[in-house]
């Protein structure tokens, strides 16, 4: 069985970005073997959530290279050069692409890499492969769309499989209803509710306000509710001061400061969760305001809002709401109920669940790589689930090319020595 220096789990943007930046150490020096695993049967990102007019909320500098290496063939600058449309592009007078085009940007990226990347390949666990000395090589083990398993050996382990979408306790126990579910399907889930006449949107942050403002667009004469327990839709703060928490630099000093993290995730939580654009924000109140003058409801914001229970019925999806303020309970009944309500970054602790004895707290160095016992030789890196020790950014696009500059020069550092060692 093939021995691979490196295999990666999921290839999203965080992983192409690793790949990208180990591709470019490997033209200066020894290829590293590299493998990613990816579920799905190609490239996608978001692509349930590309909704008509939506823009990125990350400048485009801050795309899978740029700020590791301006110069690389992999910049979005470079992308539109081969598009044919850097100067159309320079005319829009932006940062801020359309989400469709950085989308293609990615997906024009991760094309470079049909190599190494086998799509169609869920990873079901990583187990150790035990040597003389201890644990030298893992054992990846995947099942393919056919139900075929495969078994993979590597040295080394990155992790970057994003987050699996978060349903709220209320809601497990239907989580089989058709008619309830998760933002990051959207776009493949509403046509099957094109003739829904209530739809209640559960959510407070840019997601939900996005689709409390499309399903007009995918249903005619659908009532929306955006049920949240917020006083009121946030704005989310991008202005430039505040932006300086996403900077690159300011990660060392968090990690070195979990006090200090601590109190800027509380401090700056609204930056990246439970909070919409302001032109989305004030374009929701437009459309509410239009509706008073013109006596009409087909949006409605039910705030200060908490879910005490859902029912699934012949008629539809009860839920239950008892107001906040008020301390009254009402009940509603809807067709469809999206929950935007964000996602988890714990799917990596299954996956490890077998090599749980020899990685303590899962704890990750500066790096993004698990603490481990002596006797274990390989590294696991982890991309997306590092928020507690590396600061709010780690789950934003904004640090993925200095973050796969950290990783690739950690790898690149452990197979150095390891190739040391066997010669010695």
């Amino acid at each position: 069985m093939e021995v691979h220096d490196l295999i990666g789990v999921g290839f999203g943007p965080s992983n192409l970005a690793l790949a990208i930046a180990l591709q470019e150490h490997g033209s200066r020096g020894e290829p590293v073997r590299m493998l990613f695993l990816e579920r799905e049967p190609r490239f996608a990102w978001h692509e349930h959530m590309m909704l008509a007019d939506t823009r990125m909320q990350v400048a485009f500098l801050k795309d899978l290279v740029s700020l590791r290496n301006p110069r690389s063939h992999f910049s979005f600058v470079n992308y539109l050069y081969e598009q044919n449309r850097l100067q159309d592009f320079i005319n829009l007078k932006t940062f801020y692409p359309s989400r469709h085009e950085f989308g293609d940007y990615l997906a024009w990226a991760a094309g470079h890499f049909s190599d190494c990347v086998e799509y169609g390949n869920e990873v079901l666990e990583v187990t150790p492969h035990l040597g003389q000395e201890g644990v030298h090589l893992l054992k990846v083990h995947t099942r393919d769309r056919q139900g075929q398993d495969q078994y993979h050996l590597t040295r080394h382990l990155v992790i970057g499989i994003g987050g699996s979408s978060r349903i709220p306790d209320q809601f497990v126990q239907l989580r089989h209803d058709k008619r309830i579910f998760h933002s990051s399907g959207y776009l493949k889930s509403i046509p099957e509710h094109m003739h829904a006449q209530r739809v209640a949107v559960i959510g407070a942050g840019q997601s939900a306000a996005e689709i409390f403002m499309d399903l007009p667009n995918q249903s005619a004469n659908v009532q929306v509710d955006l049920i949240m327990r917020n006083s009121a839709l946030r704005v989310a703060d991008d202005s430039p001061f505040v932006n300086e928490i996403f900077n690159a630099v300011l990660i060392d000093q968090l990690y070195d400061s979990p006090e200090q993290n601590a109190a800027y995730i509380k401090d700056f939580w609204h930056t990246n969760y439970a909070a919409a654009d302001l032109a989305l924000v004030e374009n929701i109140y437009q459309v509410i305001y239009q509706q008073k003058v013109r006596g009409l409801n087909g949006h409605r914001i039910l705030n200060n809002q908490e879910i005490t229970a859902v029912q699934s019925c012949a008629e539809g999806v009860s839920i239950t709401l008892k107001d906040r303020c008020r301390d009254a309970c009402t009940t509603h009944t809807y067709d469809a109920v999206i929950l935007a309500t964000g996602y988890r970054r714990d799917h990596h602790l299954a996956l490890l669940k077998p090599l749980a004895s020899y990685l303590g707290d899962f704890r990750v160095d500066r790096q993004y790589r698990l603490h481990t016992t002596p006797d274990f030789r390989p590294s696991i890196f982890l991309q997306g689930a590092c928020e507690s020790s590396h600061g709010l950014s780690d789950t934003l696009l904004s640090v993925l090319a200095t973050r796969s500059a950290q990783i690739t020069a950690a790898l690149t550092a452990s197979l150095s020595a390891c190739e040391q060692g066997q010669l010695r």
